[in-house]
């Protein structure tokens, strides 16, 4: 088949209806420009075998670069599929603006890290070697390593940036490149902007070979100085006490090996066993749910929690596959045979954020405007906690890490103590800019330590902390709306949020919109006033029960609406602890219902 032929039955695909007009838009464009040449034999072949739907699939849009990367489904070629196009346009496009906002004279430099999905290091050495070409000196990390290891690489070889190859927590036929600023957090405005830009108008890639590059000393190995200085700077975050507690810690077939066993066996925990049906590193997630590695997921601790049973485990840990989120499960009571349950997201936050300030108080270590930071859509508890120790939350932030990052210098690293997002997301300490699960996994097991000398569990931990602050429940649902015409669906969606919102969610009346694209706040019946805060594609409803509300925000690179949900019970109308958690989890049942119909899914 030749080009012209490829070209004519492209047409007579988009006129059959078997393929998407901006799908052949792209397609051709990657048929006929000179840069797209070593890919034209496989897309000619996928036409002449009339593999429409791939085609469809991997062209009918560019794959985003968002504002912290570019992730998606891996495919040899296409403009919506992650390949070594794709990747190598985010390297590139990196490049030619770092080189742009330092200088002429800057020296440049760029940290590159990769997990254990398929294609990560073959990816993270193009990364490399297109980095080197432009002038940059690439510290490169052999092997696979934490994301949040690649944020602390960053500030502690002060470079100009930072690559780190993984998809986190998505299913095995993704990957990604997330991507970091000199400060070792991802990259915010007005750098992500200007980034994004670069890469979608990158002309040529330019690579040095490898090999020739380490040989020129232009790609550095530096694995052997940087892990015990990460793990060292994870230690200072470590507190005295107790360390008598059996840990069963599950990688989830990812890094974590390489971070959080040093980090506890270090820190004196040297009862802790990886759980083996996990531990292989792998990209195909073998022993997992769905082959999807989410520490989100209760279903992933099914079989810990049952090995932790017959063998005498206090505490289940699992972290994601890159190594910066973590998930927990521990037995409710601490009565033997006790039933064993997992925690979400904002449970573990709220009690990381306890113990942390319960620890630095003691130490009379919190300072004057001491703070610590989270989202808008994280729980309220956090912050009410922190008011009980006279700290300050830093919490009027959009969704993502990069926020709380981002926050932390801006209101004075030397005053921060703790960032916790809903997504099972923390951070403490300064040596990174980013959430990272070896010190959350610290925190969490000196916590569990020291409960279990107290003959308690982190469950009634828990419940002792809903007794003093009101019990909070909450609950995120992702809403698909699958196809090409889900984006569009998804800001139909959103948009109704905003003009013609829903006038109750469950049994309680809706008081007021607050509209963080507009920056606007209006009350039922009432009109639009300013609002202050961040700018966002995000809108929460608060309703006539305070502390009750939800949020809701589309994804930026899929079709897909979050909804955010909280209930709430103040302490002084709790009378049965487990009727007011019952309550809770019925109202949030009528939120999910009535935002399912509303927005018709």
């Amino acid at each position: 088949m030749t080009n012209d032929e490829a070209l004519t039955a492209v047409k007579a695909a988009v006129k059959d209806k078997k393929l998407t007009a901006a799908a052949a838009k792209n397609l051709k464009s990657w048929l006929t420009e000179e840069k797209y040449a070593d890919y034209v034999p496989a897309m000619r072949e996928h036409i002449e075998g009339g593999e429409w739907q791939i085609l469809d699939d991997v062209f009918w849009t560019v794959i985003p670069f968002g504002t912290g990367g570019r992730r998606g489904r891996m495919y040899p070629f296409g403009s919506n599929a992650i390949n070594d196009q794709t990747i190598g346009e985010s390297a590139q496009g990196l490049a030619n603006y770092v080189r742009e906002a330092l200088g002429p004279t800057a020296e440049l430099s760029c940290a590159i890290a990769r997990d254990t999905r398929h294609r990560s290091e073959e990816f993270s050495r193009l990364c490399a070697e297109i980095m080197a070409a432009a002038g940059f000196t690439v510290y490169f990390l052999r092997g696979f390593r934490s994301t949040p290891e690649l944020s602390f690489t960053v500030r502690y070889k002060k470079c100009s940036c930072g690559i780190m190859v993984t998809a986190s927590h998505n299913p095995p036929s993704d990957n990604a490149v997330k991507v970091y600023w000199s400060t070792g957090g991802q990259i915010v405005p007005p750098h992500d902007e200007a980034i994004i830009e670069r890469v979608m108008n990158v002309d040529a890639i330019e690579r040095i070979e490898f090999d020739q590059a380490v040989a020129d000393g232009k790609i550095i190995f530096c694995e052997t100085e940087v892990d015990p200085a990460f793990v060292e700077a994870v230690l200072t975050q470590s507190h005295e006490g107790p360390r008598d507690l059996r840990v069963l810690y599950s990688p989830l077939h990812g890094v974590g090996t390489t971070a959080v066993v040093p980090v506890l066996e270090r820190a004196g925990f040297d009862n802790v066993e990886v759980f083996a049906l996990h531990a292989e590193p792998s990209g195909d997630f073998p022993n997992v749910p769905g082959h999807v590695s989410n520490p989100e997921n209760p279903a992933v601790f099914d079989s810990m929690i049952e090995h932790a049973k017959a063998n005498g485990h206090d505490l289940c840990i699992a972290t994601d596959p890159d190594c910066d989120r973590i998930g927990l499960a521990a037995p409710l009571t601490s009565n033997p045979g006790s039933e064993w349950a997992t925690f979400s997201g904002n449970q573990i936050g709220a009690l990381m954020c306890d113990y942390l300030l319960e620890q630095k108080k003691q130490a009379r270590a919190i300072k004057e405007g001491a703070f610590i930071v989270e989202t808008l859509v994280t729980t309220e508890l956090t912050r009410r906690i922190a008011d009980s120790y006279g700290v300050r939350t830093i919490g009027d932030l959009l969704v993502g890490f990069k926020w709380i990052a981002e926050a932390i210098d801006e209101f004075g690293p030397d005053k921060f103590l703790f960032g916790t997002e809903e997504s099972h997301g923390y951070m403490a300490g300064v040596y990174t800019r980013d959430k990272d699960g070896a010190v959350a996994s610290l925190l969490a097991c000196e916590m569990a330590a020291q409960l279990r000398s107290k003959s308690k569990t982190l469950h009634e931990k828990l419940d002792d902390l809903f007794w003093q602050h009101g019990v909070h429940a909450e609950r995120t649902v992702s809403v698909q709306m699958p196809g090409s015409e889900g984006m569009t669906r998804m800001k139909q969606v959103m948009q109704r949020f905003r003009d013609d919102p829903p006038t109750a969610i469950g049994e309680t009346t809706v008081a007021q919109v607050r509209d963080y694209s507009n920056n606007t706040v209006t009350p039922a019946g009432g009109t639009p006033h300013p609002l202050e805060g961040p700018t966002g594609d995000l809108v929460i409803l608060d309703t006539a029960n305070p502390g009750n509300y939800v949020a809701c925000r589309p994804s930026g690179t899929e079709p897909k609406i979050k909804f955010y949900m909280f209930a709430y019970t103040p302490p002084e109308q709790l009378a049965n602890l487990e009727t007011a958690k019952s309550e809770c989890e019925t109202r949030l049942d009528g939120m999910e219902a009535s935002l399912r119909e509303f927005a018709g899914v």
